[in-house]
């Protein structure tokens, strides 16, 4: 599997830049799956569903399974959470798995930037961080794409992945 991911500060575009390079892909004909990290304490499942009263009556994994999807709910209780490398072993096949946030990993990224947003750029201490994607123009020492320019983007990490 190609990986590639993108990152940036919280309210810089990650998330609506991960969404468009899907759809994206998946024009292309591509299979992608997603990875995305959370810094908080994220819950799927609903308090009053059975697989929530599953999780707290202490299953440490509960399969929920339904004629259109499948969802593994695993608690850690206390464990560390696994690295991204073990999260990535746990996918199914797919031509390109997009990986949201992870910042401190080695694998290549694009960073979305936002003017607006008034955060430093993560780019210029990162050469992990193979372009960014920003809504202003920006001089640095690798590609800027406008960040609504998703087919642009998309070609680069294609080009990248050798996809």
């Amino acid at each position: 599997m190609k990986i590639y991911g993108v990152t940036g500060w919280k309210n810089n575009g990650k998330t609506g830049l991960m969404e468009r390079l899907v759809a994206e892909f998946c024009t292309r004909g591509l299979t992608v799956s997603t990875i995305k990290h959370a810094h908080h304490a994220a819950d799927v499942d609903q308090p009053g569903t059975d697989s929530y009263r599953h999780r707290q009556a202490g299953a440490s994994e509960v399969v929920l399974a339904s004629a259109g999807r499948i969802a593994i709910m695993q608690e850690l209780r206390g464990q560390p959470e696994p690295p991204l490398a073990e999260l990535l072993a746990r996918l199914n096949p797919a031509d390109l798995v997009l990986v949201e946030g992870y910042k401190r990993e080695p694998h290549p990224k694009v960073e979305a930037h936002r003017q607006a947003a008034g955060t430093e750029l993560i780019a210029a201490r990162d050469a992990s961080i193979r372009a960014v994607a920003s809504d202003t123009p920006l001089d640095l020492d690798r590609p800027v794409f406008d960040l609504n320019d998703t087919a642009a983007i998309a070609d680069f990490i294609r080009a990248e992945l050798d996809l």
